[in-house]
């Protein structure tokens, strides 16, 4: 069928009403207002059969190939969008010979086909990202990478793009002239100020590879402390141990510090860094008994016998009067506890003797003198690490007695009540 036989055709009522006796002017809006009716009719009809046969020919072909990019196409409506543009061209090209007659609706309906035109390619384009990021977040490498902020960054453009051409087609105006791009360049900066924010800084986060999805992190400010579990253009989502979650301004990662334990994760070991507070007046010198006593420990045996070796030559050499213990040189209850504590670290298999391992002596406080432990778990997951920092303190805790010292603790009601009882 050729234009004219089409004009022909949609000419048909209006020649009739004319004939009729009609104004001429009422039988041309009267025959635009009908085939508007008809053309919107056949459209939605034209678009219902197209739209059910794309889908199914789609899901049909995606659900014979092995890769599932096809698959989140159906997902993302690719197919249902591309569907709307075969009965949009045709309006397309029916339009400026069905409405011959009245120019006026010819250009209304043309400007509307194509705002939707632009507005569709958005939405394709849109499907497109969202099954790029959903094909790629099957991937390992991509796993933790912020593909939302990207989707989001690169949809803001083409919002932008799409706006600025549909407002050139209702106004007529070009959107590329410098006073025009000023205004909205203007107009943008204080709309999208945060949105703005938060695109350099995701592009900060990736670039220098900040924060990745399943990362630690704890941020004190805004109350997290836990995995992240989405990073997009505005916020990152973070979700604590205790099962809530937090939403933290992506531009705040670059802009406030914050802890990430990914460096701990990937490392290998986890630190245990405790003390163990000792009563000054528990300390002393220790005795030859002392000594014999303590030698019936396994661990701190052969340290005994070599350091009093090194201490009697010492003394003898010295002349060192021992009928006072401090003259000479003399061994502490609290440095054979040490050198204990280490012995036992050296023991111990869930420790990594390959990193960084003490025993260290700290400054004395007015709540006695701290004895810390430094060293690394194999084992980094949490809760195996607690375990393993609490058997170790178990353990040298309830060794403390068998050295004739006494750990530290504030008075408590039932001190002052002995005390009063006395």
């Amino acid at each position: 069928m050729n234009r004219e036989t089409i004009q022909n055709y949609s000419c048909t009522f209006q020649d009739y009403l004319v004939n009729e006796g009609m104004v001429v002017e009422w039988a041309i809006f009267l025959n635009v207002l009908l085939n508007c009716v008809i053309v919107y009719t056949a459209v939605v009809i034209l678009d219902v059969i197209f739209r059910r046969f794309i889908v199914e020919a789609f899901k049909a072909f995606s659900d014979k190939t092995k890769t599932t990019f096809d698959d989140y196409l159906v997902k993302s409506n690719f197919p249902r969008f591309i569907a709307h543009t075969l009965p949009l061209g045709i309006v397309w090209y029916l339009i400026p010979i069905i409405f011959i007659e009245s120019p006026f609706m010819t250009n209304l309906l043309q400007i509307t086909a194509q705002v939707y035109l632009v507005i569709l390619c958005v939405l394709i384009f849109r499907s497109i990202l969202r099954t790029t990021r959903n094909f790629l977040e099957e991937k390992e490498r991509y796993r933790d990478k912020p593909m939302e902020s990207y989707v989001q960054v690169m949809m803001i453009f083409a919002w932008g793009v799409g706006i600025f051409w549909i407002v050139q087609l209702l106004t007529g105006y070009s959107v590329i002239s410098l006073t025009t791009l000023g205004a909205a360049s203007a107009v943008i900066l204080l709309i999208f100020k945060d949105t703005i924010l938060g695109f350099v800084a995701s592009i900060q986060v990736s670039v220098n590879d900040i924060v990745r999805i399943g990362d630690w992190i704890t941020f004190s400010k805004f109350g997290a402390d836990g995995y992240v579990t989405e990073i997009n253009l505005a916020t990152v989502r973070v979700q604590n141990f205790d099962n809530t979650y937090t939403t933290i301004p992506t531009y705040s990662l670059i802009a406030d510090s914050f802890q990430n334990w990914r460096g701990m994760q990937e490392s290998k070991g986890r630190r245990i860094k405790r003390s163990i507070f000792i009563k000054q007046t528990s300390i002393k010198f220790l005795s030859s008994e002392d000594i014999e006593k303590l030698k019936k420990i396994q661990l701190i045996k052969p340290y005994l016998e070599h350091r009093q070796r090194d201490v009697d030559k010492y003394n003898r050499m010295n002349e060192a009067d021992k009928k006072l213990l401090i003259n000479g040189r003399n061994q502490t209850n609290l440095g054979v506890f040490r050198h204990y504590a280490d012995a036992f670290l050296n023991e111990n298999s869930a420790i990594n003797k390959d990193l960084f391992m003490m025993v260290r002596h700290l400054s004395p406080t007015d709540k006695g003198i701290p004895i810390e432990i430094f060293c690394f778990s194999h084992d980094k997951k949490w809760e195996n690490y607690e375990h393993i920092q609490a058997d170790i303190f178990d353990h040298l805790l309830a060794a403390i007695p068998y050295f004739d010292l006494e750990i530290f603790e504030l008075p408590t009601g039932k001190d002052f009540s002995s005390l009063h009882q006395d």
